[in-house]
């Protein structure tokens, strides 16, 4: 009977996607055992590569959309997914209001907002379904969701009680909010977080402190992000009677986790958990032989959420052997062979430059898989 490959990679940052790790690893299985049965979980943690593992992984769609991007000068055209037979959507936030979109230039937190999830949202409602995914990785926002909340009908008045356009930069503008436009189907539809950040909304720890400086903050500017953050979340919790800025991860995106609690009764989640309880990993891995994951990265901090370390608890439950892939393997790792890690393997020769190893990150998974394979059947 032939051997039974379970592949949950997390995609292999500026070098591949989920899936196509997915791909290069069973290349590399079947140049060793040609009809190896091989089951494919393309694996995220909430950020880059969620919807697509998902789509891929449940058989999916992708809806197309064009929606405002973070600086809110033009419209971009991004997608969402459709997972569920229809019943759930499937959002990244950063598809819509991320990093990548603006150049090194144009990036200001200051100025940027997530009215482009909001819409994403929106249009998730619009086609009925009954529960949305959001993964809140890899944002350009330090707006605490209150763009997302505007493109979902809340209005935002100043002390003069006019309107104003939100982001990051000016909610201290913010005096009162008109709530009666918020769209009511947000109270029929489950809303879960997909993320593995931890931080609050403000303070040392909070959004702009943590986050704020790698999205283009100057230290003045992440001084009067934070407060710009308390001062918006006294405002909000004045007017719906519960302050959600302490909760964990209520700073993920730059405050959107705060945001879609208070506006959308929004329940977080550790991403990873959540991609492998959605994906059903845990019967497909009862089924395996051996289960292959990897990232682009692993070392010590794997154990904290991680995709490959939530793939390898799994697991161990089943007493399943896991072997790990990463373009580079760094300090600490020890410890996570006691977390159900069999073998953890660097996939790049020794001393390749970076620039060559992202570009022959297939070949090189490829010809590892199948070295390792090759081990297997040895031993």
């Amino acid at each position: 009977m032939p051997l039974t490959f379970v592949l949950a990679p997390d995609s292999f940052k500026e070098s591949m996607s989920a899936a196509q790790a997915c791909q290069a690893m069973q290349r590399g299985i079947q140049n060793v055992i040609p009809d190896a049965n091989i089951i494919h979980v393309p694996m995220a943690d909430g950020g880059e590569g969620t919807v697509d593992a998902l789509i891929s992984s449940l058989k999916g769609e992708s809806i197309a959309c064009e929606v405002t991007e973070p600086l809110s000068e033009q419209r971009i055209q991004t997608y969402w997914g459709l997972v569920d037979a229809s019943q759930t959507a499937v959002i990244e936030m950063a598809k819509a209001n991320g990093i990548h979109l603006l150049k090194p230039s144009q990036r200001n937190p200051m100025l940027t907002s997530t009215y482009g999830t909001g819409e994403m949202i929106k249009q998730a409602l619009d086609l009925d379904v009954k529960k949305i995914i959001i993964g809140l990785g890899g944002s350009i926002t330090n707006d605490a969701g209150a763009g997302m909340a505007q493109a979902l009908g809340v209005r935002f008045l100043n002390y003069k009680s006019e309107s104003i356009q939100v982001c990051g930069g000016n909610l201290d503008l913010v005096k009162s909010m008109d709530l009666s436009e918020l769209d009511p189907r947000l109270e029929d539809t489950e809303i879960i977080i997909a993320s593995d950040v931890n931080n609050p909304l403000c303070g040392p720890n909070g959004a702009s402190n943590i986050f704020g400086p790698q999205k283009g903050a100057t230290p003045e500017m992440v001084k009067q992000l934070d407060q710009n953050l308390g001062h918006f979340a006294d405002v909000v919790a004045g007017q719906i009677g519960h302050d959600y800025r302490h909760v964990a991860g209520a700073g993920a995106a730059g405050g959107l986790g705060f945001g879609l609690m208070a506006f959308a009764s929004a329940q977080i989640q550790s991403g990873a958990e959540l991609i492998i309880k959605e994906t059903n990993l845990a019967e497909k891995i009862a089924q395996a032989d051996y289960v292959f994951t990897g990232e682009g990265s692993i070392d010590f901090q794997t154990q904290f959420g991680k995709t490959p370390f939530g793939v390898a608890q799994l697991a161990r439950q089943f007493n399943k052997p896991v072997i790990a892939f990463a373009g580079l393997v760094g300090e600490g790792i020890e410890d996570l062979f006691e977390s159900g890690f069999s073998q953890i393997i660097g996939i790049n020769p020794p001393d390749c430059p970076l620039e060559e190893a992202l570009k022959n990150a297939e070949m090189n998974l490829e010809k590892a898989v199948a070295e390792i394979v090759k081990n297997l059947l040895t031993e």
